[in-house]
């Protein structure tokens, strides 16, 4: 299919996957930026990594098989509903630490230390999300035309590659540098592109699978073909 505008009908399950990638990026934003993880890995050592790290890229893979199946300016909808979402769950963390506890509860510090985010964490965050999700949606969407359908795993990866390496690059320095010992902000921010990128790889064969299935059941392939690439839009 190709056209100019994406034909106005309805999809099976488009819904639930724009409700299941909405639920991981407020997940991996409210929950993953608080902790810093470290393991020892054979042959490696000692790996310094930020937990969100653990559920983060499922939100690419939703925006993989958005773009993949039902072409970019479907996946920019779910994405501005995911940045709509996380701005305004970030507001109502804001106004919550700020209520004064009752008397005789205790765990003000502790909950200030996990949804108290500093404006600048939330600023990066949601600058990060909007950037990032959106250059992987885009590469995604040009590779289809480039590979002519072809070759599913070039463009699942290299979408990745290029949106996790932008998400990367703005959240972590735009965030922590100067909160932060400079050194840690570039390890952490190494070591989790590098495991986002990896999760995306071992994940690829039930995207695969996923993909194939929708295709089918929706009866849909979108190439974007003619399609206005700018963000700035909701229309489809």
């Amino acid at each position: 299919m190709s056209a100019t505008a994406i034909p106005q009908r309805t999809y099976r399950y488009y819904d639930f996957i724009l409700g299941a990638f909405v639920c991981t990026i407020l997940c991996s934003n409210l929950i993953g930026p608080a902790k810093i993880a470290q393991v020892h890995l054979p042959l490696i050592g000692e790996f310094t990594f930020g937990a969100g790290v653990l559920f983060f890229p499922i939100s690419y893979v939703f925006g993989d098989i958005l773009t993949e199946v039902y072409g970019y300016a479907r996946a920019r909808r779910v994405i501005w509903s995911g940045l709509a979402a996380l701005v305004f769950a970030s507001v109502m963390a804001t106004l919550v630490v700020k209520l004064p506890p009752a008397t005789g509860w205790h765990e003000q510090a502790a909950y200030e230390s996990i949804f108290g985010q500093t404006p600048r964490i939330v600023l990066a965050s949601i600058t990060a999300f909007f950037c990032g999700e959106f250059v992987n949606s885009y590469t995604l969407a040009k590779m289809k035309l480039w590979t002519g359908g072809n070759a599913l795993w070039s463009r699942i990866i290299g979408s990745t590659v290029c949106g996790e390496g932008v998400d990367s690059m703005v959240f972590y320095p735009l965030a922590f540098l100067g909160v932060w010992d400079t050194k840690l902000v570039f390890v952490v921010m190494a070591s989790n592109y590098a495991l986002k990128v990896l999760w995306e790889i071992l994940a690829t064969p039930l995207t695969y699978r996923i993909v194939a299935a929708l295709k089918r059941a929706e009866r849909e392939d979108y190439y974007d073909r003619g399609t206005k690439f700018t963000p700035f839009s909701l229309r489809t």
